[in-house]
């Protein structure tokens, strides 16, 4: 029993100290110090996309918690703005998306991941990506073209009536 305390209070502080104190441009452009720069609200953009495909799949936030969630646990977690609670993407679904590889960018405000989705798709609302339709530049409306011609999953089915996170 003293192991698994040791091991898991060896983790805990291991996750206390993941990310290093910003502390000169140098050390967060050129460096090999994670130090993300979150938001006046704490929350940093994310791009999630198909490691295969190289499909963008998502944009969403992460907070601090969430960001080393993702990394400990290699599973996609976000930050829910809408619903304001971290949010493992998949639990609800089944769609978890295991994550192959976490990018950060140059100035460390912004985090792309690289993930498998399971059951191959991504959006709440049944398609593989929330980037299912493109904006029609060619037309006089600015129409919204759909670019995935059919759901994966039918959303009725999977999230029964648990309230949508879109909000009007």
């Amino acid at each position: 029993m003293k192991s698994i305390s040791a091991k898991l209070g060896k983790t805990l502080r291991k996750i206390k100290k993941m990310f290093k104190k910003r502390e000169t441009i140098k050390q967060v452009e050129e460096g090999n110090d994670l130090a993300p720069k979150f938001d006046a609200n704490g929350f940093i953009p994310v791009v999630t996309t198909d490691v295969d495909s190289g499909i963008v799949l998502m944009h969403a936030y992460m907070n601090n918690e969430a960001l080393k969630k993702t990394i400990t646990t290699k599973e996609a977690h976000y930050y829910s703005r809408s619903r304001k609670c971290l949010w493992h993407k998949g639990a609800t679904s089944g769609l978890i998306q295991d994550v192959k590889n976490i990018y950060i960018d140059d100035d460390q405000d912004c985090i792309w991941l690289n993930v498998v989705v399971r059951g191959k798709a991504s959006c709440h609302v049944g398609y593989k990506s929330c980037f299912y339709r493109e904006i029609n530049l060619e037309s006089e409306q600015l129409e919204l073209k759909f670019i995935e011609d059919e759901k994966i999953f039918d959303p009725d089915e999977v999230y029964g009536d648990a309230p949508n996170p879109t909000i009007l």
